[in-house]
């Protein structure tokens, strides 16, 4: 870190989400810098790295993160390179913040979770920027104190306007359900012990954009709470999450979107956030300037490589419901201490 203690941060990956972090880190988190950028796409890391003093544009994320004045990473590429980065990222002793997924599988995740069990350190915090989304600590801190009694149930919805180019529907479970997951996980704090996956029977034999949904996930917990999850990634008119929580003693919702409404020519109505960056940027704002601020205490915080391992073997199963239709358990390693 510089003198004056700012954190010098490489970004790898400027996509939507890479882009949005260093225009976050840049104009936004203090404490930080974007010091380094990267991505296979040479011209559009150079017009990032151009609008920001001392910043360095690379090809190479090895590059980046040796770069003059970088102190920590933050990975924003494509999951299956992610295994790779981090592995460098814990060579080089640097924290890192990396957006989910942790790896696209089990198996990889596993690997990381050792590499930095021999560190003996935690260095990752996992990007599940719901843990950071205002309504959602309100519901976490109303569960916690147990004012509504024992959690039994989560009932949640995962809607999108439409998918990215290439969206298949095995993503409907590792890419937009992982949330889910991981919300299951945080709110309760209890493992999610098997998945199942209904669906049902569209009039043309298909949901919209050729893909069979809504569909509907249901998750069993080792604490015996059940979880529903509607996921229809091509609702048409909004990107909307909602999650209620069904207690001994009470329910709690968040999710709503209580924004402005208006009233007008014998009407009324209000705004749909159209993805996620509208919908979750409080959170990714909050989320960032956590990270940077543990970073510069010397310590690592937030969803841990286990989140991200637990997620990974979670989607696993959810993928072999959706292709089966079979109650599929999740296969979990022993909890290491790191961890606990």
């Amino acid at each position: 870190m510089t003198e004056h203690g700012t954190l010098g941060v490489a970004v790898i990956g400027t996509g939507r989400m890479g882009a949005d972090h260093v225009r976050r880190l840049h104009e936004i988190t203090s404490g930080a810098a974007v010091a380094a950028v990267a991505d296979p796409d040479a011209e559009r890391a150079k017009r990032l790295a151009d609008g920001i003093d001392g910043c360095t544009a690379h090809t190479d994320p090895d590059a980046a993160m040796a770069a003059p004045g970088v102190d920590a990473v933050l990975i924003a590429s494509p999951g299956p390179v992610h295994e790779a980065q981090l592995l460098r990222a814990f060579e080089l002793g640097l924290p890192v913040l990396c957006e989910k997924p942790l790896t696209p599988d089990a198996g990889s995740a596993l690997r990381v979770l050792e590499a930095e069990q021999r560190l003996g350190r935690r260095l990752v915090q996992v990007g599940f920027m719901r843990r950071y989304d205002a309504e959602f600590l309100r519901l976490k801190a109303l569960l916690d104190a147990r004012e509504l009694g024992h959690p039994m149930m989560l009932h949640c919805r995962h809607r999108n306007v439409s998918p990215s180019p290439g969206f298949t529907e095995q993503m409907m479970i590792s890419d937009s359900v992982v949330h889910e997951i991981d919300t299951t996980r945080w709110l309760l704090g209890q493992e999610i012990t098997a998945v199942r996956v209904l669906r049902p029977a569209a009039p043309d034999g298909s949901g919209p954009g050729g893909v069979g949904e809504p569909q509907l996930v249901l998750f069993e917990t080792d604490g015996g709470a059940v979880v529903d999850v509607e996921i229809f990634v091509n609702c048409g008119f909004g990107y909307q999450v909602r999650c209620e929580a069904v207690c001994s003693a009470g329910s709690a919702r968040v999710g709503d979107g209580h924004a402005m409404v208006t009233n007008a020519a014998g009407r009324w109505g209000g705004e749909i956030a159209q993805d996620f960056v509208v919908r979750f940027e409080d959170a990714y704002d909050r989320e960032v300037q956590r990270w940077v601020d543990a970073c510069r205490r010397g310590v690592v915080e937030g969803p841990s490589v286990w989140d991200g391992y637990a997620a990974a073997a979670a989607c696993e199963a959810g993928v072999r419901a959706q292709a089966t239709g079979e109650r599929v358990p999740v296969e979990l390693v022993e909890r290491p201490a790191l961890y606990r």
